[in-house]
């Protein structure tokens, strides 16, 4: 099985997508999967990729920076091109005006429903592998992930398209088509296997915050058991509340599954309140965590899923934003991309990790077994 990536640094969205199609185009891809800076035209990259893989279904998203296999770039155009042999069905869905209404996301899942000839609900999991593709500004992730939850057993995997830290406008892109406001669901068929990678290279310590009084709609909490939110965060650091910004990087908050945290990343601080980059609910406990090494917790754990796998064909990687972050400050950016040097991989720094549910500070992968 022969998955291929390639990318471009053209700065042209149409010479970009030329490069890229000239490395891709003779594989005679089934599907292809691409990301693209927003600093290119959205419409323009998904018309011309559109073109350029006429018997492919290609679909995409905006970025706040790209990875394919051994780099991490930024204003650039990675893509993968999955053989038939790997994905020989794949189903995908546009599901529009996500902000304001779910009847989209319902209504995709009838449309899998009746291209499969088997309910959503009753696609085997092991066979059938989802992909979600996000605006990352709709604040609907979480509610879209639980309707998901809701409607099949089968993972659906992703991240929230990004505009390269602009915050103004993330697309993501299918049928030739850039969208705002939407989601791009796949179904995906995928015979010969797959898995998923989580790591978020954090650990919980022994601190735990409890939201008391929380602004849900704006991921804002303004409360920590019963103290002023911002004040009971700085208290569990053991700074002024004037320092504590400095510090979500390193110390976000998670809920925790075992020894497994699920991060919910600090935004800013607004007066005594504290807005996070995903929904936080009153009454869930969140540890404070300390970080450790990504590069090093990534390679660990690609290692140990290609120990069990036997052996990769590929990986698509959701890659926080805000690691993408610490790496550019650490200089370590280019030993992250280094980790994916010998296997296919594409993905892009998002606005949010998808994986059961909206996450951040989180790397989720969806691995190709060989």
């Amino acid at each position: 099985m022969n998955i291929t990536t390639a990318y471009s640094i053209h700065s042209d969205p149409l010479a970009a997508t030329q490069e890229v199609a000239a490395t891709l185009a003779a594989q005679q891809p089934g599907t292809v999967l691409y990301f693209a800076s927003s600093n290119y035209a959205g419409p323009t990259v998904a018309s011309a990729m559109e073109r350029a893989f006429p018997d492919a279904t290609v679909i995409g998203c905006t970025t706040a920076g790209e990875l394919v296999g051994g780099h991490m770039l930024k204003s650039s155009l990675v893509a993968m091109a999955l053989p038939t042999e790997v994905v020989p069905e794949i189903h995908v869905q546009v599901v529009h005006k996500i902000g304001a209404s779910l009847d989209g996301v319902d209504a995709a899942f009838r449309a899998f429903s009746a291209a499969t000839g088997t309910s959503a609900r009753e696609l085997d999991p092991g066979t059938w592998v989802g992909l979600i593709l996000i605006d990352g500004l709709s604040r609907a992730e979480e509610r879209v992930m639980e309707r998901i939850g809701a409607l099949t057993d089968v993972m659906f995997i992703g991240g929230s398209a990004g505009d390269d830290l602009k915050f103004a406008r993330t697309e993501v892109f299918a049928q030739g088509q850039a969208y705002n406001d939407a989601a791009i669901l796949a179904l995906l068929r995928v015979p010969h296997g797959f898995d998923f990678i989580k790591t978020q290279s954090f650990s919980a310590t022994h601190k735990i915050l409890t939201p008391t009084l929380v602004d849900e709609a704006n991921r804002t909490v303004l409360e920590f058991d019963g103290k002023p939110a911002a004040q009971a965060y700085a208290d569990a650091l053991g700074l002024p509340v004037e320092e504590a910004a400095k510090h979500f990087m390193d110390h976000p908050l998670g809920l925790m599954d075992g020894d497994e945290p699920y991060v919910r990343s600090p935004q800013q601080i607004t007066g005594n309140a504290m807005a996070f980059y995903c929904a936080v609910k009153a009454g869930m406990p969140l540890s404070l965590l300390d970080s450790s090494d990504i590069v090093a917790d990534t390679a660990q754990a690609l290692v140990e899923k290609t120990t069990a796998l036997g052996q990769v064909a590929g990986v698509v990687n959701f890659n926080c934003i805000l690691r993408t972050l610490e790496l550019d400050a650490e200089g370590k950016s280019a030993e992250y991309g280094a980790v994916f040097a010998k296997v296919p991989t594409v993905g892009f720094s998002t606005y949010g990790e998808a994986m059961i549910g909206h996450i951040n500070q989180t790397s989720t992968m969806l691995v190709f077994k060989a």
